[in-house]
């Protein structure tokens, strides 16, 4: 009973995200997505796309856009390292991704990222522009990986 990574299609990750994750549906689209598999079941997935923040857009830069496991033990960490490689193997220079300040970050500590501070987070919701928050209402944690 060994923990692998396996290739899988955006929209079986997607489904995956879909079915698995605690507060975030899955992210409209991907620069790639890899699965981790225990016997031959998908126990888990990491979808990486563009940076969200514009200001991280410098075409070197890539952001985890989500993480779902189904809580099997390591997965977090093996996903989060082999997003890492990939990205590298891709001409990526950088790879970030954020928590909920809630959120521990143990998988991305066990896999040798570097927590950077908090970022946003709160309500988007403004009397000048009504929105409907899709996501819980607390601080982000930004960590990431980079070339040095």
């Amino acid at each position: 009973m060994k923990l692998t990574i396996v290739p899988i299609f955006q929209d079986e990750a997607k489904a995956f995200v879909e079915q698995h994750h605690r507060h975030h549906k899955a992210p409209v689209g991907s620069i790639f997505q890899i699965a981790c598999a225990l016997d031959g079941k998908i126990v888990g997935v990491v979808i990486v796309g563009r940076p969200v923040a514009r200001h991280l857009q410098d075409g070197y830069t890539a952001e985890v856009t989500r993480l779902c496991t189904d809580g099997t033990k390591n997965a977090c960490s093996k996903l989060y390292s082999a997003a890492w490689r990939v990205a590298k193997n891709l001409g990526y220079k950088k790879l970030v991704t954020y928590i909920l300040e809630s959120e521990t970050g143990v998988s991305l500590k066990a896999s040798g990222w570097k927590e950077i501070g908090k970022a946003g987070g709160l309500s988007w919701n403004v009397p000048s522009r009504p929105r409907v928050d899709k996501s819980p209402k607390q601080y982000k944690i930004r960590f990431e990986k980079e070339i040095n």
